[in-house]
């Protein structure tokens, strides 16, 4: 099959864009002038001798006369980029850059991206470990499943600085804000509602783990992975499948999906028939996040029901799942907050800001950057827009006002 003009031309922009007027997206510039000869005695020597000093006289002093305080480390492996695969961790350099982009414009944060060829996961780990000093927090991306709930927890036990893999936490947390406005708009609650998940890997387990510390019944949730539902007669699931694992004589997506109020895809293409959706209950609510291309796409899902809620992870339909929403403005509140871990209430903290914020009337300024005459809370808006000025100003301090809690 070839490819069509308009795709060549996308193609040959983002590579463009990549590479001039100079190649890559990031760039180390001084915070302090060095135009004199004195600044340069300040710079460096003998004027660095003294934060020297007062660092190994008190770790803490780092915060004081460094960066650490506002500097978070982008890290992968390359095992799973984006829609793309195990690509290896030189392949993944594009994607950590645009993270430390993502960082930079809408939390003020400076990011180093770090690509770790390692040869296992206590390599990682201790890579990780060795390098952690420099920062003030760790943002894992990325990296596959299963491998990456060891090395969260490993590095979350280890270090005492947050460590955040943005593809199982801050997913969940956007799925959850969505998830609840959409249950409101239709009338449903996350006690009563039947959920089927699509995809058992980072994003799905963690999604409906957060789901469930908010009030979903673990008994409410089919997750189905490439060999089916997941159930109990199953001797094939690993020790983060296992706790979802139902006694239920469904089998098959088909199967899962009959009677179901929710459906959430982290998966793949066009896995999800009309056909599926029709069997759902009344006024459904569906999450086609695979990207580029959903479990079904908003087209066919509207021709199928009238009456449903769809959101992807796609910026050209309404209710775009977007990790931007969360992860910047989590670390602003993590890092504000000098905050050791990420803790499960710091996320339902977000949550719940982010899903507050959306259930607001939206700015002019808003309205503005995205060539709208007007948005409401509906159908059609249940998660605020990435460049909403208001989502600096609540989800940080949501976030930091939960640090400490278990």
């Amino acid at each position: 099959m070839t490819q069509s003009s308009d795709a060549i031309d996308k193609r040959q922009a983002a590579l463009a864009y990549h590479q001039f007027p100079k190649p890559g997206k990031l760039s180390v510039d001084s915070s302090k002038p060095c135009a004199t000869v004195a600044d340069l005695t300040l710079a460096y020597s003998p004027g660095v001798a003294e934060p020297v000093r007062e660092i190994a006289k008190d770790p803490e002093n780092a915060y004081r006369y460094t960066n650490k305080g506002n500097l978070v480390a982008v890290i992968s492996d390359g095992t799973a980029i984006l829609g793309l695969g195990n690509l290896g961790p030189l392949a993944s350099k594009p994607v950590m850059e645009g993270k430390a982009v993502l960082f930079k414009r809408f939390a003020g944060i400076d990011v180093y991206d770090l690509e770790v060829d390692a040869k296992s996961t206590e390599h990682f780990i201790e890579t990780v470990v060795a390098i952690a000093p420099t920062f003030g927090g760790i943002n894992l991306e990325d990296i596959a499943a299963p491998h990456c709930f060891e090395i969260e927890k490993a590095l979350s036990a280890r270090l005492d600085i947050p460590v955040f893999h943005d593809d199982q936490h801050g997913t969940a947390v956007i799925i959850c804000a969505g998830l609840l406005n959409a249950l409101a708009v239709q009338g449903k609650t996350l006690a009563r509602a039947k959920l089927v998940c699509l995809g058992a890997g980072a994003a799905g387990l963690a999604s409906m783990e957060l789901l469930i510390a908010m009030g979903m019944p673990r008994s409410n949730i089919l997750m189905v992975d490439s060999k089916g539902v997941i159930h109990a007669d199953r001797s094939d699931l690993n020790a983060y499948k296992q706790p979802f694992a139902q006694t239920t004589e469904k089998r098959s997506l088909s199967d899962a999906m009959s009677g179901a109020d929710v459906f959430v895809g982290v998966s793949g293409a066009n896995l999800v028939t009309p056909e599926m959706l029709q069997s759902m209950a009344a006024k459904p609510i569906v999450f086609a996040l695979a990207n580029p291309d959903p479990e079904i796409r908003p087209e066919l899902a509207h021709a199928a029901r009238a009456d449903l809620i769809m959101a992807t992870g796609r910026s050209d339909y309404p209710n775009q799942v977007n990790n931007v929403l969360g992860f910047p403005f989590i670390f602003r509140g993590a890092l504000d907050a000098r905050a050791k871990r990420i803790t499960q209430p710091m996320l339902i903290a977000a949550v719940k800001a982010l899903a507050d914020l959306a259930r607001e009337p939206v700015p002019q300024v808003v309205l503005d950057a995205y060539q709208l005459s007007q948005l409401s809370f509906g159908k059609d808006y249940i998660l605020p827009k990435p460049f909403d000025p208001r989502l600096i100003e609540r989800i940080p301090p949501a976030v930091a006002a939960a640090v400490g809690g278990a």
